[in-house]
This record gives structure tokens, C-alpha cells and sequence, in this order.
């Protein structure tokens, strides 16, 4: 097990370290730059020249990935081309609000998809699993941003349950414990709609799994041996069930980001989401290629986790 981490770390460096040259050459090829950002029709061309010095991009194009690679090893991503602050304390400031929302979405579509799929499985062929079904087939279908779009008309214009923007009532002032509730009031859409797209795709994994597992010789073999059907469904089968789910995660982490991205825009999130397509729409390179790296780290981290998983749920999996 040992070996095999390392030799997939140093997989995963080479890895960062080609999608690091990728991103930086395709960040380059964009047009645009800081003097683009702030337009200033009289601004001239000593002035465009001071400007792109001071972001040292009067140099040549391997000159500048080095100096960028080196600073980024250490955290510093250098400034942003619109607000002239560190990109690392840009993303500090939204980086809370998306692991907040995304790890809220994670965890519920997670728990979810697993009840939702075994339940589907255990009725199959029964209108439990014809409704469970029908429901799942139309949340893949919809695209998130009209699931947004619905649930802010349904339950924050129509019915005023739940907040449909931001992450605070703006013009009042509540105590400690009210303030908080007044959050999750505002993190309950974007982390339901964030969620539903992936329980409905999760749950039928989770459902032909389950159908598998159940018709294996071992779940024969205990269930003729008296095991309880609980247990045996929970012990024997479950936990080899969700091993195929693991898989399907961990190849779903980029689309969750990319959700989480569409839902912060809908539900005007202030999170990384929100960051990276108001910094493409301002054309702040330098937040965007510190963000897009953050994404592959995370991206390769969570596969790694994944490879270690199988083994945790599978102790047939030994890895060498």
C-alpha cells in the first residue's frame, strides 16, 4: 500500500505539473491583460509598457511560467489584474462559502443517492422503484440552472419559505444564534438544487449495484444461513454495493465544482464559483489560473482518495 501511494503521489505531481504548463500557455494565448483590464482609452503606450512590466510580463513567455511556478510552490499566485490584491487572499476571502456549500451538496446527495438507490433496489419492479424511477430520470434531465431558477419562483417568490440570494438578510441585525439560522435559511436552495442533479444520477449507480450484489453467491449463502435481512443487507451488501458509487464519484468531482459554480452564479453565492466567472468576465487571468490549478489539486486528490477507499470497503482489494 505504501508503494503504491508513493508511486501514485509522484504520478500526481507529474501530472500538476504538465496541467500546470497547459493552463499557463492556454491562460497566455487568451487576449487580454492588465492594461485590457483597466481600459483607459488615453492611457499610452509607455504607460501599457509600465503596466505589463509591472506584472512582469515583459518577459519571455518560459521566464514568466518559472517565476510564476516558484512563487505558486509557496502560496503566492501573484496580484490580481482588477482589485491589484494577492490572488491567494482573493480566494481566501470566497474559498469558506464554497467548501461550505459544496461539502453541504456532497454530503446530502451522497446519503441520499445511497438510501434512494438501496430502497430502489430492495422494491424493485414496484412502484417505489417505478416513482423513485421516474423521479430520477427527470432530475437528470434538468439542468441546474433551471432547477435554480424553479426552486427560487417556487419557494422564495410564490411560497417566501426561503431566501432565494446571497448568504445574509441584508438590513437587519439578528443575534448570534438567529444569525445563524438566517444562514442556513440562505444555504438551503443552492445546496438542494447543487444536490438533486447528482442524487438522481447517483442513485441509479447505487440501484444496479445494489441489484448485482444481491444476486451474488455470498448474499445467498447468508441469507440460507438465517442472517438477518438488515444485516445482511447493510453488512454483506451495502458495503460492496458502494464501492462501483466510489468510482462514479470520484470521476463527478469536476461536474460538482462545475455546478457549484452555475449554482453560486444563480443563487449570487459569494464563493469561488462566483470568482472564477466574474474574473473571466473581467478577464483577471491571474485569479483564474491560480483557481483553475486549485481545481486540478483537488480534482487528483479526491481520485487518490477514491483508490484508497476501495480498499478500506473491500478487503479483497490489496494494492501493490
Amino acid at each position: 500500500m505504501g508503494r503504491y501511494l508513493i508511486r501514485r503521489l509522484l504520478q500526481a505531481l507529474l501530472l500538476l505539473a504538465l496541467l500546470s504548463v497547459g493552463m499557463f500557455l492556454l491562460i497566455h494565448a487568451l487576449p487580454g491583460g492588465p492594461e485590457q483590464v483597466i481600459f483607459n482609452p488615453r492611457l499610452s503606450a509607455a504607460g501599457r509598457a509600465a503596466i505589463r512590466a509591472k506584472f512582469g510580463l515583459d518577459q519571455p513567455l518560459p521566464i514568466q511560467y518559472l517565476r510564476w511556478l516558484g512563487n505558486a510552490l509557496t502560496g503566492d499566485f501573484g496580484f490580481s489584474f482588477d482589485t491589484y490584491e494577492p490572488v491567494s487572499s482573493v480566494i481566501a476571502q470566497r474559498f469558506p462559502a464554497t467548501l461550505e456549500l459544496f461539502s453541504g451538496a456532497l454530503g446530502l446527495a451522497l446519503i441520499v443517492a445511497i438510501t434512494l438507490g438501496v430502497i430502489s433496489a430492495v422494491r424493485q419492479r414496484t412502484i417505489t422503484d417505478y416513482t423513485l424511477t421516474t423521479f430520477a430520470y427527470f432530475g437528470i434531465a434538468m439542468p441546474i440552472f433551471l432547477f435554480g431558477l424553479l426552486a427560487q419562483d417556487i419557494f422564495g417568490v410564490s411560497l417566501h419559505w426561503l431566501p432565494v440570494s446571497g448568504t445574509e438578510t441584508l438590513g437587519y441585525t439578528f443575534d448570534p444564534f438567529n444569525a445563524l439560522l438566517d444562514h442556513l435559511a440562505h444555504l438551503v436552495l443552492p445546496t438542494l438544487v447543487l444536490a438533486i442533479t447528482f442524487i438522481a444520477t447517483w442513485s441509479r449507480y447505487m440501484r444496479a449495484s445494489m441489484i448485482e450484489v444481491t444476486k451474488q453467491d455470498y448474499m445467498r449463502t447468508a441469507r440460507a444461513k438465517g442472517v438477518a435481512p438488515v444485516r445482511l443487507l447493510l453488512r454483506h451488501g451495502l458495503r460492496n454495493a458502494v464501492i462501483p458509487l466510489i468510482t462514479v464519484v470520484a470521476i463527478d468531482f469536476g461536474q460538482v465544482a462545475g455546478g457549484a459554480a452555475i449554482t453560486e452564479g444563480v443563487f449570487a453565492w459569494p464563493g469561488m464559483g462566483r470568482l472564477f466567472l466574474d474574473s473571466l468576465q473581467n478577464r483577471d487571468y491571474p485569479v483564474l489560473l491560480a483557481m483553475l490549478m486549485i481545481g486540478a489539486v483537488f480534482v487528483i486528490a479526491f481520485n487518490l482518495i477514491a483508490d484508497i477507499l476501495y480498499a478500506v470497503m473491500d478487503p479483497r482489494i490489496r494494492y501493490s
